[in-house]
């Protein structure tokens, strides 16, 4: 506070020279300015009067100078011992005020040290109590994980246990599959060693021919009935068909010729067969194939003995497949010479349809005797009308004596009661009669 107080003294002292210095310049300036203007004056009008004025001003210049001169200088040098007095108050308020500062900063140290010996007091205890509570859920936690590891390693002996018996059964079942698997294996090698001899088979021309017709009989048989088809029937012709549909006049018989072309298609679907082999190939699958077709359009589609097609069986369904999907100008040329290319698949379709045509026409083979069933079906249904309607009359002449027979049973029942009534009454009057008091005398 006293240091604010000799700060604010010096620079309301130093505010009040500055201001004296600014006031001694203005009254320099403006009495300069004055009497300039005064002599100028009287240079240009010399007065008497005006000489006297400009020589009062010049000496009041001098002495009002004179005078702001001295005051300057005082309070210079007032300001000189205010500066010196401030300054040795301010070295005794700065001591002061480090002696204060030191006391200070000693009761601060002193505070700090008892503080933080109070804190390190309540660290101790809140530490002590903290370890305690943390000794207290470390026991709860252990005696919650024993039981939960006790619980567990219940649970994981029973599972043990059903697991070994889940691997047991499912050892059990794979031995099982193991013995089924050995049973299969054996008939794989019993196959593979058919797959062999198939293959030599496959391998002669008359071998496969045979194949092919006994897969073309084994169809046949399955899904036409047995007195529709004929195997290695003899045309006309005198040639003989592998298979004949035997179906209505109307459509006509349908030839089934079996053919199995292998040899060029295994040459042209051979990886180690060069380019130029599979283009021979290739050729050759074409020649066969017409050749194939034609011998059948030529030899089993005869008017008026077969129909105006003839059937290709196919054997494999690879063949047909390829035919179909590269060599499709030999199926336009077999269906403009009549003779449809089939593979097992598609030949069950045609002896549907054929089957269908049979059972079509065993059906118009019976129409006259179904409409003789219904026309005699007619007679019985129009006599069980007329007897119906006599018996919905003997029906209502029965309910209507019923009717008659319950009212007739009412009025008896009506009377049977009126009698009861009447004989009650009978009963009453001889009881009072009985009960009646005796006048005569003892």
């Amino acid at each position: 506070m006293d240091n604010s107080l000799i700060i604010l003294s010096v620079v309301i002292v130093s505010v009040s020279i500055l201001a004296g210095a600014l006031m001694i310049w203005r009254l320099s300036v403006g009495l300069n300015s004055l009497n300039a203007s005064v002599q100028q004056a009287v240079l240009d009008k010399p007065d008497p009067a005006q000489q006297l004025q400009l020589k009062q001003i010049s000496e009041m210049q001098h002495t009002v100078l004179a005078r702001l001169y001295e005051q300057q200088s005082y309070q210079e040098k007032r300001m000189g011992e205010l500066s010196s007095h401030l300054s040795d108050k301010l070295s005794k308020n700065r001591e002061t005020f480090d002696a204060r500062q030191l006391e200070s900063l000693k009761a601060q140290q002193e505070n700090l040290t008892q503080g933080m010996g109070e804190v390190r007091k309540q660290l101790s205890e809140a530490l002590q109590q903290n370890a305690r509570q943390l000794g207290e859920k470390v026991d709860a936690l252990t005696r919650s994980t024993d039981e939960r590891l006790k619980e567990i390693s219940t649970q994981v002996d029973k599972r043990l246990n059903e697991g070994f018996e889940k691997t047991t059964a499912t050892f059990a079942d794979v031995v099982k599959r193991l013995a089924l698997i050995d049973e299969a294996q054996k008939k794989i090698t019993a196959l593979s060693a058919n797959v062999v001899s198939l293959q030599e088979v496959l391998a002669d021309k008359r071998s496969r021919g045979a194949f092919g017709e006994v897969q073309l009989e084994a169809l046949v048989r399955n899904m036409m009935p047995e007195n529709s088809f004929s195997f290695q029937h003899v045309l006309s012709n005198n040639t003989r068909v592998d298979c004949l549909l035997l179906l209505p006049e109307a459509g006509g018989n349908i030839a089934i010729d079996s053919k199995f072309p292998l040899e060029s298609y295994r040459k042209m679907t051979d990886i180690e067969c060069c380019e130029s082999q599979k283009r021979q190939a290739e050729k050759q699958f074409k020649i066969d194939i017409k050749k194939h077709i034609y011998d059948i359009a030529n030899k089993y589609i005869i008017p008026g003995t077969t129909s105006e097609g003839a059937v290709m069986f196919i054997p494999a369904e690879a063949i047909f497949a390829e035919i179909h999907a590269h060599y499709y100008d030999l199926v336009e040329e077999a269906q403009r010479v009549r003779v449809w290319l089939v593979s097992p698949t598609t030949l069950m379709a045609v002896l549907t349809t054929a089957r269908s045509v049979l059972k079509d026409s065993a059906t118009r083979k019976q129409v006259h005797l179904i409409q003789e069933h219904l026309l005699a079906l007619s007679r019985d249904f129009t006599r069980f009308q007329a007897r119906m309607d006599n018996l919905s009359k003997h029906i209502d002449q029965a309910s209507k004596d019923v009717s008659e027979v319950n009212i007739s049973a009412r009025k008896i029942s009506s009377r049977f009661e009126k009698i009861e009534k009447v004989e009650l009454s009978n009963a009453q009057q001889e009881a009072m009669i009985s009960h009646a008091p005796n006048d005569s005398p003892e």
